[in-house]
């Protein structure tokens, strides 16, 4: 990829990684969304804000026809950027807790792109893999996002407050857990699944059940009903 001038608008988790992250060759410079004011000089302009906050921020965007106005939303499509005539997105299917961390996921990491050639150019350039999902669905792929995510983390918190209950520390679990999400990589979640639900012990989910504090009961009994549609739809173990 030739070297691109590229200025990422929104110094937050997103901005700072995608920052961090890039070839140092190209001329990439970050700015806070408030900072935003004036004609734009470069090639790509990269937007790192807010979800709700795109269409707003892309109008204050003033460039030539030539440079390329992206976001990295999983959310939103192209129409929020409606203002511009080269446009694109690239969401990155990684956790981004900090830059450092941002930084080293973006670089190889997959990323749900659409429009722009540029775009593809850049992804290309940090090593990733695009995939490609249908106007019409960005929403729902992004709503599978947030559930692999932020919803995995929380139902540690669940098991954190379970295992607390319990004198035992949600440190002990975390390799459960992998264990479990590295069957899942291996040969899917319907054959990954063991535990009560996989082997139909309904009287040990019961008991399960009645052990737990009262606020934790709804969260456990709708992940133990998903559980048990899901050991419907594959071969499980019935000795785990």
């Amino acid at each position: 990829m030739a070297i691109v001038k590229i200025l990422i608008v929104g110094a937050g988790r997103a901005g700072t990684s995608f920052a961090a992250a890039l070839d140092p060759r190209h001329d990439v410079t970050l700015i806070h969304h408030g900072e935003l004011g004036g004609v734009v000089d470069a090639d790509l302009v990269l937007l790192c804000v807010r979800d709700d906050a795109i269409e707003a921020t892309s109008r204050r965007v003033v460039a030539p026809a030539h440079t390329v106005v992206a976001h990295v939303a999983g959310s939103r499509g192209l129409d929020v950027l409606a203002d511009h005539v080269r446009v694109g997105s690239m969401h990155p299917l990684v956790t981004m807790p900090d830059a450092e961390r941002g930084a080293q996921r973006l670089r190889g990491g997959v990323f749900a792109v659409e429009g722009d050639a540029l775009v593809r150019e850049l992804v290309a350039s940090l090593g990733g893999r695009v995939i490609t999902v249908a106007a019409g669905q960005r929403v729902r792929y992004h709503a599978a996002a947030a559930a692999a995510a932020n919803h995995l983390v929380a139902l540690m918190g669940h098991v954190e407050t379970l295992a607390s209950a319990s004198g035992v520390d949600v440190g002990d679990f975390v390799g459960l857990a992998q264990q479990a999400l590295d069957d899942v990589a291996r040969v899917g979640p319907s054959r990954a699944l063991t535990g009560p639900a996989a082997r139909g012990d309904v009287a040990t989910i019961a008991a399960h059940l009645a052990s737990l504090p009262p606020d934790e009961r709804a969260t456990y009994e709708v992940l133990a009903e998903r559980a048990q549609r899901l050991a419907t739809r594959g071969v499980v173990s019935c000795t785990d």
